[in-house]
């Protein structure tokens, strides 16, 4: 691969396919195209922007926004003075901003709109390093993008800019992106520029995309599977069109893109949101529906399951799964799934409606990617991961009461990080003497080669009697219900498992309409007797897959779905298990009560 750094993508990509949308989004309704011109042109101005303020290289600088063309723009001027991203999600708390901006020492913030900008306010009279604040949005009396823009036009650096590029070397800190944390504060995962271009290079001969193709982007960019994909999007010539998840359904059918990542929740959502379109088809319509649906379900790949299969297939694709591409505009090749556990019956059916999902896995530590499933591929296999990434080396670490085969994996390549920021000690425990990356995930591989997922070290417990529970299998599974929102297993140290279960208030609502209940509020929803009933019957239902010692025996409802806002989840989106246990200490207590 040639000799690359980040901040050469702009300049190759103008270079290589010059195209009038290298990126897009939304600017007061109407969609702002940039071209690759004028991405450089804005890009430098800001890079020269920042250099007129002192931001020097090293010098880290804070993003709270989240995805528009301006992250990207902001971003790259960053990248070009040798400057240090260290991005924040829009939606995490006043004391995280806090704590990430003193520990990273960053000197500039750019905030997206007056709701991020009203959690920031004040810092700079509280931490030290903090100099200046700008805004994408236009805030009064807060300094505004577009000046550092004028600035960096009207005093340009250029020479200055091209000398400090000269000095950057692969090894060089590139991003530092803090993880969420689902215990304690979160730790600032140090990156280089090499670690990302050795994602690009073990992954650029595996995915044919090109100056054809269009992304859409709407998955946090502070999050490093969005980033590292969008500069390998700008590698291979893809244009970017910036979405949002509130937006999603009429993005997509405007956008119309070939490429989209994603995570799994949004996937459960879509499906869901289709399953409940076919439940209301009467006669053969409805027929037709769940015939295809059940075909989907059973796809394998590579023709696998032979030629009558892949004839109704056809059929079915003519048919019913034409109108699942339309509702996302009808031109996906690929959607790629990461952030967490795919469930298999989603990759299934949405590959088999030439929709084909690659599910990828790693870790913000590992840069991130360590294996991906490429559906199109003939190295795919169902309910895994997918086998380990070029340049990339795994060992499974057996520990005593895993089950056979299975273990902690460890993994060693170029994409493993730096360490965490001034974190000596814990960087020592994540990455070992000979170098191995600790995941704390645990694993096994299948046929030899293909990585299979089965939960997190940390969060593996013991009921009393000895038995081991890996509950983010079960709280996967458990969600397949279209009633369940959000569910968390609990029970160590006791006799049996119990959960907390958020429902899906959207699709309990429709079921209390039909079923003639009525309720003034979600409170009052989850205490009517029919409704526990529904539950009980559900948890019932998705406790066959498990062994006895494993099922759900307990379990209650909650009235008020988990945010990061609330403290119940991390900013992208998992469980902080801790805080949760903390929360509902009382209806935990009732729940072993009950049974002691």
């Amino acid at each position: 691969m040639e000799d690359l750094k980040i901040f050469d993508l702009d300049r190759r990509y103008a270079n290589l396919f010059d195209k009038e949308d290298m990126i897009a989004g939304r600017k007061n309704g109407q969609w702002k195209k940039y071209s690759c011109s004028e991405y450089i042109q804005t890009s430098d101005a800001i890079g020269n922007g920042l250099l007129n303020l002192g931001i020097l290289k090293g010098d880290k600088i804070c993003i709270i926004s989240s995805n528009r063309t301006e992250w990207s723009l902001c971003d790259m001027g960053i990248n070009k003075i040798g400057g240090i991203n260290t991005p924040l999600y829009p939606n995490s708390t006043r004391s995280d901003y806090k704590y990430i901006i003193n520990d990273s020492e960053a000197k500039l913030i750019f905030v997206e709109n007056i709701e991020v900008f009203k959690k920031i306010e004040g810092l700079e009279n509280e931490i030290s390093t903090l100099k200046f604040i700008y805004s994408f949005e236009k805030i009064p009396n807060v300094n505004n993008w577009e000046e550092l823009i004028e600035l960096g036009i009207t005093k340009p650096q250029n020479e200055t800019m091209k000398q400090i590029q000269k000095t950057i070397s692969d090894d060089d800190l590139f991003t530092l992106i803090y993880t969420s944390g689902t215990t304690g504060n979160p730790k600032g995962v140090m990156i280089t520029h090499s670690n990302i271009i050795s994602q690009i290079s073990a992954l650029k001969d595996n995915l044919d995309w090109g100056e054809k193709d269009r992304a859409i982007s709407f998955l946090p960019l502070s999050h490093v599977f969005e980033r590292m994909v969008e500069y390998f999007y700008m590698y291979k010539g893809v244009s970017i069109y910036y979405g949002s998840i509130e937006t999603i359904g009429d993005d997509l059918k405007i956008i119309k893109p070939t490429l989209m990542p994603t995570v799994p929740r949004l996937l459960e959502k879509v499906y869901d949101k289709i399953m409940t379109k076919g439940e209301s088809l009467s006669g053969i319509k409805k027929k037709l529906f769940f015939w295809a649906v059940n075909l989907g379900l059973k796809h394998e790949y590579n023709g696998n399951n032979g030629f009558w299969y892949e004839l109704q297939l056809k059929l079915a694709n003519k048919l019913i799964f034409n109108k699942w591409r339309e509702a996302v505009g009808g031109r996906i090749r690929m959607i790629i799934s990461g952030s967490a556990a795919l469930q298999e019956r989603l990759a299934r059916v949405f590959t088999a409606a030439k929709m084909p999902v690659s599910e990828g896995y790693g870790l913000t530590e590992t840069s991130p990617v360590i294996s991906v499933n490429f559906a199109h591929s003939k190295e795919a296999c169902y309910g895994t991961v997918g086998p380990v990434i070029q340049g990339v080396k795994i060992k499974i670490n057996h520990e005593e009461g895993m089950r056979e085969g299975e273990g902690e994996i460890l993994v060693k390549g170029p994409n493993i990080m730096l360490g965490y920021y001034n974190k000596p000690e814990e960087t020592r425990k994540a990455i070992d003497k000979d170098g191995w990356f600790h995941t704390g995930d645990i694993g096994t591989l299948i046929e030899g080669k293909y990585l299979k997922i089965t939960d997190r070290k940390k969060e593996i417990f013991k009921t009393s009697g000895g038995k081991y529970i890996a509950p983010q299998v079960m709280e996967n599974k458990f969600k397949q219900s279209i009633f369940i929102e959000q569910l968390m297993v609990v029970g160590e140290n006791e006799k049996h498992p119990a959960a907390f279960i958020v429902p899906d208030f959207v699709y309990l609502t429709d079921w209390c309409k039909n079923n003639q209940i009525t309720y003034s509020n979600s409170e009052q929803i989850i205490r009517e007797p029919k409704i526990l009933e529904l539950f009980d019957a559900e948890v019932k239902k998705y406790n066959e897959h498990f062994n006895q010692y494993e099922r759900i025996k307990k379990f209650v409802l909650i009235g008020k779905a988990w945010s990061p806002e609330g403290g119940e989840l991390t900013a992208t989106l998992k469980l902080k298990r801790r805080n949760i246990l903390e929360k509902y200490s009382d209806l935990y207590i009732k729940i072993f009560e009950k049974n002691g």
